[in-house]
């Protein structure tokens, strides 16, 4: 395989590169030059929507734009957000990227997997994220728990050391070979949309709210594992937006019966 402008032969235009694909979500990405690589991988095989959390260096730079090779168009139009709930706030489905167990209940696929899933997803119009973690330490737990399935490379398990680029272009590479859009999971919803991840997050922080007033969680330093199990309960759900308000409903009805109650039961 050669590189750079070395040899250049020439395909039949894929019949699906008009077809927008999955956001790709760099967490807390760490050099510049990693960024442009990224967008250099992500514009070979069709992807242009690239999202940035807590970049640590300015993905605009000369050196991020000389490391794109002239995929720079990508980072022109990349976002910038501050935390991982909020990148993914307006998707629907999001995958996260990690090559260890996280010893969470959660589907676990390779990337050729993933990406016939994605293209079932993204030909529903539900609008999906693929999320990356930091070069040196990978994604948070916190981080995979907003997550609705896991993608794991099998490589040699004596040696599975992948750089960001690397990653994205394996994940980039198997969304565009998927061709056309696969047959997605079947599940009658009706009439009621699918829940937005901002959608989901609500209804996570209200639960949280209110378990955190009644002392469900009373053991502190296992207030975080507790939270990532609640919510992958809830992820693995697939929720629609009415039964997210269903469950809004049902816990502002147990909190006001809780606190009816407890007036009846004062002296």
């Amino acid at each position: 395989m050669t590189t750079g402008d070395v040899s250049r032969a020439t395909y039949p235009k894929h019949p699906d590169a008009a077809r927008p694909g999955p956001a790709v979500i760099l967490v807390q990405p760490q050099l510049a030059e990693n960024v442009g690589t990224t967008a250099r991988a992500m514009l070979n095989c069709g992807l242009t929507e690239l999202r940035l959390v807590r970049p640590r260096e300015d993905w605009l730079s000369e050196r991020a734009i000389r490391a794109s090779a002239g995929a720079d168009a990508v980072l022109q139009k990349a976002r910038q957000f501050d935390t991982t709930e909020a990148a993914i706030a307006d998707l629907h489905r999001v995958y996260a990227t990690t090559g260890r167990n996280r010893f969470m209940v959660k589907p676990v696929v390779t990337p050729h997997q993933a990406a016939v899933e994605l293209r079932g997803l993204l030909a529903e119009d539900l609008a999906c994220g693929v999320l990356f973690g930091p070069e040196r330490t990978g994604l948070e737990n916190d981080d995979v728990a907003l997550a609705d399935t896991v993608v794991t490379v099998p490589l040699n398990p004596d040696y599975c050391s992948l750089n960001l680029a690397q990653s994205v272009l394996i994940m980039a590479y198997e969304w565009y070979q998927a061709g056309n859009p696969a047959e997605p999971r079947a599940m009658t919803k009706g009439a009621a949309p699918v829940a937005t991840k901002e959608q989901l997050l609500g209804f996570f922080h209200h639960l949280e709210r209110e378990l955190d007033d009644c002392g469900f969680f009373r053991v502190e330093e296992k207030r975080p594992s507790m939270v990532r199990n609640i919510r992958n309960m809830f992820e693995r759900a697939d929720l629609t937006l009415q039964e997210v308000r269903t469950l809004h409903g049902m816990v502002h009805e147990l909190v006001t019966f809780r606190k009816r109650k407890g007036e009846k039961d004062e002296p």
